[in-house]
């Protein structure tokens, strides 16, 4: 009976631990992202051991249905823009005026030559919904408390990693570290979140390091200059035909 009892609050505690842990990685989304709508101006530095490369991009956003991409500079690959809508992902390239659909094979692929997947960037997988949550510790990181919570891929989800660990702070819910794992368990990259700033009237880091850990020399940095949160945008602002002319 003892052993049935204590079977039973391992299981419950397990339980309520993964449930906590699901609850602070959507969050920490929600922080990120803002629970509606959120907009923003970025900059992209790629950096390699022989040259760096800057991009400007403007970001659209509406809860995990919808998402916008509009490369702003430089001058060549000015008008790009990438479009979510649902489970569907299209590229359009105004140089040669084509709208192409990106298939689930393309996620995994290197977006627009930086360290970043194309599921990075448009978010075709979902942290909350396709995987499963644990906290595995409580670490600090730059003085922060943080929780230490596993991700691990639910089977037959469209996502590109096999398992995630990120470090989230347990007072403001920001996401300061993640390392990203292959299905056979190999680390492949390290992203570092720093400079927290008020920005968007949240607490938020404003430059995000994405470094491959087997391309020395190699890592891609995004920089947020601006950011508005909630601010009502129509779904007919998420179509093919507006993506060819947002500005």
């Amino acid at each position: 009976m003892r052993i049935i009892i204590s079977q039973i609050l391992l299981f419950i505690c397990i339980s309520a631990n993964a449930q906590t842990a699901k609850e602070i990685i959507q969050k920490a989304e929600e922080n990120a992202r803002g629970v509606k709508t959120s907009q923003s101006n970025i900059t992209i530095t790629i950096v390699r051991p022989k040259w760096t490369r800057d991009m400007s991009l403007k970001t659209w956003s509406k809860g995990q249905k919808y998402s916008l991409i509009l490369i702003t500079d430089p001058v060549k690959e000015k008008g790009n823009t990438f479009l979510k809508r649902d489970k569907e992902i299209w590229y359009w390239v105004p140089a040669i005026e084509r709208t192409i659909k990106m298939p689930p094979s393309m996620m995994m692929q290197s977006w627009m030559g930086t360290d970043f997947t194309n599921d990075d960037l448009v978010r075709e997988s979902s942290t909350v919904n396709d995987y499963t949550h644990r906290i595995v510790s409580e670490e600090s990181i730059d003085g922060r408390n943080c929780y230490k919570i596993e991700l691990t891929s639910k089977p037959d989800a469209p996502v590109v990693w096999g398992k995630i660990n990120v470090w989230i702070d347990k007072k403001d819910f920001i996401q300061l570290r993640a390392e990203m794992f292959d299905e056979d368990g190999q680390l492949i990259n390290v992203m570092l979140s720093s400079e927290l700033k008020n920005i968007g009237g949240r607490l938020l880091p404003t430059i995000m390091e994405l470094i491959p850990q087997d391309k020395k020399g190699h890592k891609t940095i995004m920089k947020i200059l601006f950011m508005e949160f909630d601010k009502p945008i129509s779904d007919d602002f998420f179509t093919i035909q507006n993506m060819k002319k947002v500005k």
